[in-house]
């Protein structure tokens, strides 16, 4: 049996979870949330279509100056919402613990992708899974700050 079916089933809740850890995350400056248990940036981000302002909370590591997120979505076929939203509107800003920094995101390359991935599952195993459980290839998303 596939450990994520229960993910699957529960992905309502794993939304309200989410916004609740923004929340938390906001409300302490990082202090909760920031380590949970990967270090975890909120993602700002503004709906392609509806222009409404809305955060998620992503696992991330460092390269260089830049910050990195995976658009995995646990696996599932679809990219998440949030990425389709950075390609519409790129220019954004992230929370890492009490900073806010202006970003803009960009998909790695195939090049960049192909260095980042190794760093990605190392700081965060599950995206070696969630590669495995999809036919579509996770993007590696840049954050330069600007």
């Amino acid at each position: 049996m596939d450990p994520l079916a229960i993910v699957d089933k529960a992905w309502p809740l794993a939304r309200h979870l989410a916004n609740l850890h923004a929340f938390a995350y906001r409300l302490t400056g990082g202090l909760i949330g920031h380590r949970s248990p990967v270090p975890t940036l909120l993602l700002e981000h503004t709906g392609a279509k509806s222009g409404v302002r809305r955060q998620s909370p992503l696992a991330y590591f460092r390269d260089g100056d830049d910050l990195v997120v995976l658009a995995s979505k646990g696996g599932y076929p679809q990219h998440p919402a949030w990425y389709h939203n950075l390609r519409a509107n790129p220019e954004t800003t992230v929370r890492v613990k009490g900073r806010t920094i202006p970003v803009r995101a960009r998909t790695a390359n195939p090049g960049e992708r192909r260095r980042l991935w190794p760093d990605a599952v190392r700081h965060n195993r599950s995206f070696e899974l969630y590669q495995r459980r999809t036919d579509r290839e996770i993007p590696v998303i840049i954050l330069e700050p600007v």
